[in-house]
């Protein structure tokens, strides 16, 4: 019996599909197990993974990189590929880092990012000797002042103290509020509930309500 090439092509695509697993990886889960696993070779100290790497996270780094620079009312001085090379020279580095997935990575490059500009808002309060302000905008984090902007550090310092009490919800401004990312983006950062990571966020707000305004009563 002859069979039609509509059977023959079905067929055939049947028979070229792969023998193990339920069936392929879609182009975007595939991205994301070949980034995972670049980033597991590279902690194992594969020079040529991060070879590879460097072209498929360069352009969601600029994207962490000009959502941060964008609130920095400061930061005229910086351009995202500025932001993106420093803290990726810092993850370079950083050799006692265990990658563990691609949220892991992009969640650790956000934080470093931010260290970065903080450090340079530090050295120019050194230079200034205490004069002038490096503000940043809190919109999008609800909490309410009498200016737009506040003062990096003193948001810093916020941070670092909440940080102290309880690390998550500062992580979770560090990644909602600088990072740009998804609640659900968050979720799987900190390897937490989409739920845990919202409550998360209401603590650090009134937290950031609290301690800013304190400051600004002294």
């Amino acid at each position: 019996m002859v069979r039609s090439p509509t059977q023959a092509e079905s067929e055939g695509t049947k028979c070229k599909r792969p023998l193990s697993g339920p069936g392929r990886l879609s182009r975007v889960t595939k991205g994301v197990a070949d980034l995972t696993g670049l980033l597991q070779a590279w902690s194992r100290g594969d020079a040529e993974a991060l070879e590879q790497l460097a072209p498929l996270v360069s352009l969601e780094l600029r994207g962490v990189a000009r959502r941060m620079l964008s609130r920095e009312r400061q930061a005229d001085g910086w351009q995202p590929t500025d932001l993106v090379q420093e803290s990726y020279v810092r993850l370079l580095d950083w050799r006692v880092v265990r990658w563990q997935n691609r949220a892991h990575f992009f969640a650790t490059a956000a934080r470093m990012m931010r260290r970065v500009l903080v450090d340079a808002a530090r050295a120019r309060r050194a230079v200034k000797r205490g004069r002038g302000v490096d503000a940043v905008s809190l919109e999008g984090i609800d909490v309410a002042g009498p200016e737009p902007f506040v003062d990096v550090l003193a948001l810093e310092d916020a941070l670092t103290a909440l940080a102290m009490v309880d690390p998550r919800p500062s992580q979770v401004v560090e990644l909602r509020f600088f990072g740009g990312f998804s609640v659900e983006e968050t979720a799987e950062a900190l390897g937490v509930s989409v739920r845990t990571v919202i409550n998360d966020w209401n603590t650090a707000r009134a937290w950031l309500r609290h301690e800013l305004a304190a400051r600004d009563a002294r």
